[in-house]
């Protein structure tokens, strides 16, 4: 009996790079590849995916499969592959990559069956005055349907960020009334292209099998209607289409957009519940949701026939996982749309630098929108010198003059300052003492709204200390400046006008965001004050000023990425002015308004100041002339961290030797992250750039699985976005 049984391979979601064998007992079906299969592991009993069946080792002593979970693969052969070309591109352990591709439900063993969703439904505001002054989540529902013309469907109301139960609780005190509906959308028509568009939309439309193609758009040039005018074509020939956003907040509003022209979308982020987000899935393989628009982690759903994927944003780090499996899913939209091949369309109007290369070395096809669209003007740029001035809460003179002028013209101001808190240290004016975190290298931010003291690297929150505890002094000082501060100094100057802040703490809700910008989006005269959070994707028509208020920092970062990130955040910051029939003007504050790169962003625009940085990289050899690798370790003991990573070295340089590839491969560390301690924890790191890619994957496969300390954390990370 032992001869015949049939032996199959399971990778297990553990931290190990082997897959093992088990055995399936003569009364159970052989399981298909890529299904789940709950088997013993150790202790306990873990899911895995079965990812062979064909093991020509009939007398190894094995143990037995507990149970098949699924008749059919649960991983199709598309995304196995994927998987599978994953573990060795990221050096990370094939059963962690698989559970990476599968929902969180299907991970715990959920049933994969489709389950009947209740008829579409219309939410309609009936008798507003109804709901108390002080339920702000209840009058920002009220705010969103009489900005949306009273009525909306439950899912888009969903997907602004209102849950059903506060919806029901509406309709039971009668503010709301719910209607069923037969019909979910009448499908608004295809607005008439500019022959920029149109040029666009030809090209991608007349692609045939793998492409990239690149879309460079100016803000405002009506990248979408060409993604929507593509994917139409594609949606009439059967095929399904995936659009990846950066952002959730970025979702309801695009799949709003998709909805209106198409009928009906599908969505899927982290906000969405376990079950939600498996139903997503499900529905997509089954071919039932045609067009699916989701963050990062939707790369990894299967369909039954995709024939095109948008990739909007596409230099965004969100697409960049920055912990355990350390993906870049615009990345893996190329590898699927190879797989597939199928057209792949990258949009922004700030590309990573990544994408500008591969556009000049003739991998992507480099489509360009140069213009805005309806005949809208590109804002004017103007840098105002600090040096030398007085600042009224991190604003001059200059600037605040400026303001004025718009906000008397009954124009909206955006103001971009991309730090959080009231100011970023706080200072004892006797002695020079700065409060910093116990736990991290990490000056605390000060916070107003709780007064606090605040850690933004491991969250730790402090009381405000009443003296120095150097001196003893009672004179502290703020310095610095983060978004609470400027919230604050423009209340003062501009009493009479609404203010907004956008940031992390005032919006941690979808909701929180949609009541904002609907207030924002009746075009009164109002500033806005935020973070980057404000850079992405959002229409303010009647926005005339943008104001920068210090670019310095990016561009003066040890950080070789920092110049390009910087320059993205201006140009997409910048890109909210101007974008209706009123001209915009863009303001930036900097104590080195000379500096080459900022001039040459503002003179050239972002083409002039990529090509300028992509010839510094390319003569320095760092990405992307070359590609790069980080491995990072950790450890409450420096001396574990260090000495382990010093070991990796030895070990990368010797198979370096061994495979001739010495000459082409450069091992830097280990040294002291940027960031050298955080939560406790002593972080090195060690980095590895090499001629090509095969000569770094050789090398760093060479690693393997070493021994380590227990308390010690270590990881690859290729392709590296953050040096931190």
């Amino acid at each position: 009996m032992a001869d015949t049984k049939q032996v199959i391979q399971v990778a297990v979601p553990r931290p190990l790079h082997s897959v093992y064998d088990y055995h399936v007992d003569g009364d159970m079906a052989l399981p298909a590849l890529g299904a789940r299969l709950r088997v013993p592991f150790g202790r306990s009993e873990v899911i895995g995916i079965c990812v062979s069946t064909h093991v020509d080792n009939p007398h190894a002593k094995t143990k037995p499969v507990s149970e098949v979970l699924d008749h059919d693969a649960a991983i199709d052969s598309e995304l196995l592959d994927l998987a599978q070309w994953m573990q060795s591109y990221y050096h990370y352990p094939l059963g962690e990559v698989l559970a990476t591709v599968l929902p969180s439900a299907a991970r715990k063993g959920s049933q994969l069956e489709i389950k009947p969703e209740p008829p579409p439904d219309i939410w309609h505001l009936v008798d507003p005055s109804l709901i108390s002054p002080r339920a702000k989540t209840q009058q920002a529902v009220v705010d969103h349907l009489l900005h949306m013309g009273d009525a909306q469907s439950g899912e888009a109301l969903e997907a602004a960020g209102f849950n059903r139960s506060m919806l029901r609780k509406l309709e039971g005190i009668g503010v709301l009334e719910r209607k069923v509906v037969s019909v979910r959308h009448q499908t608004s028509e295809a607005l008439s292209p500019s022959s920029e568009q149109q040029t666009a939309i030809n090209a991608i439309n007349a692609a045939v099998g793998f492409n990239v193609f690149l879309l460079e758009g100016v803000t405002g040039s009506g990248k979408t209607e060409v993604y929507l005018q593509s994917m139409a074509k594609m949606l009439a020939a059967g095929k399904q289409v995936l659009v990846l956003v950066p952002e959730i907040a970025l979702t309801p509003q695009t799949l709003a957009r998709f909805e209106n022209r198409f009928g009906s979308a599908g969505m899927v982020h982290s906000g969405l519940s376990e079950t939600q987000r498996l139903q997503t899935w499900l529905k997509c393989r089954a071919g039932e949701i045609k067009v699916l628009i989701g963050t990062r982690s939707a790369v990894f759903t299967p369909f039954e026939s995709l024939g095109l994927i948008i990739v909007d944003e596409e230099h965004d780090s969100s697409y960049k996982q920055q912990d355990g499996l350390r993906y870049s899913a615009r990345d893996l939209t190329v590898k699927r749309a190879q797989q597939l091949d199928i057209p792949l369309v990258l949009g922004s109007a700030t590309p990573s630098l990544e994408s500008f290369y591969n556009a000049k070395r003739g991998r992507y096809q480099h489509v360009l929108l140069t213009q805005r669209a309806g005949g809208a003007k590109m804002p004017r740029y103007h840098t105002i010198d600090l040096r030398g001035q007085s600042l009224r809460g991190g604003l001059s003179d200059t600037l605040i003059r400026v303001i004025r002028a718009h906000l008397e013209a009954n124009g909206q101001v955006l103001v971009y300052l991309n730090r959080r808190g009231f100011a970023p240290t706080l200072v004892c004016k006797a002695c020079g003492w700065q409060s910093v975190c116990s736990d991290c290298d990490a000056r605390l931010t000060l916070h107003r709204q709780p007064e606090q003291l605040v850690c933004h690297h491991c969250s730790l929150r402090f009381t405000l200390p009443t003296h120095c505890e150097q001196c003893g002094h009672h004179d502290l000082l703020p310095v610095g400046m983060g978004t609470q501060r400027a919230e604050e100094s423009l209340a003062e100057l501009f009493p009479d006008i609404p203010l907004y802040r956008i940031d992390r703490d005032t919006t941690r809700s979808n909701a929180q965001l949609t009541a904002q910008l609907e207030k924002i989006q009746r075009g009164d005269s109002c500033i806005m004050v935020g973070t980057q959070m404000l850079a992405k994707g959002h229409h303010f028509p009647e926005v005339t000023l943008v104001a920068v208020i210090n670019a310095d920092a990016g561009f003066l970062s040890p950080d070789f990425r920092a110049p390009e990130r910087t320059a993205q955040l201006v140009v997409q910051v910048a890109g909210r002015a101007g974008r209706a029939e009123k001209q915009g003007d863009v303001w930036i504050q900097s104590y080195q308004p000379e500096n080459p790169l900022l001039q040459k962003l503002m003179s050239q625009g972002y083409r002039g100041f990529a090509e300028a940085e992509l010839s510094s990289r390319l003569q320095a050899g760092l990405p992307p002339a070359q590609p790069m690798a980080m491995l990072r370790a950790e450890a409450f003991d420096p001396t574990l961290a260090r000495e382990f990573l010093t070991h990796c070295k030895a070990a990368l340089e010797s198979a370096a030797g061994s495979q001739q590839d010495t000459a082409t491969v450069e091992i830097l560390g280990p040294i002291p992250a940027p960031m050298a301690r955080v939560a406790k924890r002593a972080r090195f790191q060690l980095v590895v750039m090499a001629a090509t890619r095969s000569a770094l994957h050789r090398v760093l496969a060479s690693l393997g699985q070493p021994k380590t300390h227990s308390s010690l954390r270590w990881s690859i990370d290729v392709d590296p976005y953050d040096a931190m």
